[in-house]
């Protein structure tokens, strides 16, 4: 058994929409040895912009009691959604830091018989791996490196910024998921845009279609064989999104989409089927056979 425990919290869009990329983390860091203590009574984070933007206070209440509930368990929260991890993240630094603010939350809190007292870390997943066990460790879990496969890196708005709070990576010039993509043997392809914001939180369509459009062009431009990334906000923006996007620019972009963690259970030796990759919309067939049986 690991010494190394954690308790997970997948957020919503996660369990309800794509349940198969918690099966992927969930299967893939055990083999890894991270060894998770789920709590029952996790909510929404919440979301982190539009809720946050509605009422500041609720939204600071919500996420405090979901780190109350982990708090009794008592180990450090991994998350695998950048909207989680920046609101988590960023509502345990401020409570932790201002002592006005907790006591506020904390009153609210006391009607249900929890309290935030900041005992624990928020961690997203791919700083667990780089910093708790090591690329090292990632790689000697490989079974099948994905060799010539080359992923277009998306790293997302989330992940990185502001910097003070996520305390993932460089925000001007990260490489943690590079970094991770070369542990499973492939090739990580920096494009054009490998850094821009896919779009979601703005308002109306034609910018976030800009957006997604100028990003699938830069990874075809690229010559990548598919897009690697950490964010399940950003999938459903270019897995069906360029889909949608394609029949309204009258264009086919074909971009396979893979969450990181289903790569990673590609190369620990996992069927398409395990990992979930036979239920994207946009189809993984053309990289297959580039993926060893």
């Amino acid at each position: 058994m690991s010494d190394k425990k954690y308790t997970p919290f997948f957020g919503c869009m996660m369990t309800t929409k794509y349940p198969w990329f918690e099966a992927a983390v969930r299967k893939t860091l055990a083999v890894v040895g991270l060894e998770m203590v789920d709590v029952d009574g996790f909510t929404c984070c919440p979301d982190p912009i539009y809720f946050q933007a509605r009422d500041k206070m609720e939204w600071y209440t919500v996420a405090a009691r979901n780190l109350a509930l982990a708090e009794e368990v008592g180990h450090d929260v991994i998350t695998t959604c950048s909207g989680c991890t920046a609101t988590l993240s960023e509502v345990n630094l401020a409570l932790k830091e201002d002592d006005s603010l907790k006591k506020q939350i904390n009153e609210r809190l006391a009607r249900i018989g929890r309290e935030f007292k900041g005992s624990i870390d928020v961690r997203h997943a791919v700083t667990v791996l780089r910093d708790d066990f090591g690329l090292e460790r990632v790689a000697e879990t490989v079974m099948r490196p994905l060799d010539g496969l080359k992923v277009a890196v998306h790293y997302g708005c989330h992940l990185l910024k502001p910097s003070r709070v996520m305390r993932v990576d460089d925000p001007d010039h990260p490489t943690i998921l590079e970094r991770l993509i070369r542990a499973v043997g492939a090739e990580p392809i920096h494009h054009d845009h490998t850094l821009l914001c896919c779009g979601r939180a703005c308002i109306g369509e034609e910018i976030p279609n800009q957006m997604v459009a100028a990003i699938l062009d830069s990874i075809k431009s690229a010559d990548a064989d598919c897009m690697g990334l950490i964010c399940p906000t950003c999938f459903d923006e270019f897995d069906l999104g360029q889909i949608v996007l394609g029949r309204k620019l009258k264009k086919n972009f074909n971009v396979p989409v893979i969450y990181y963690f289903q790569l990673l259970g590609l190369a620990q030796g996992m069927s398409l089927e395990e990992v979930g990759l036979h239920r994207h919309k946009v189809k993984v067939d053309q990289i297959l056979n580039m993926v060893p049986a």
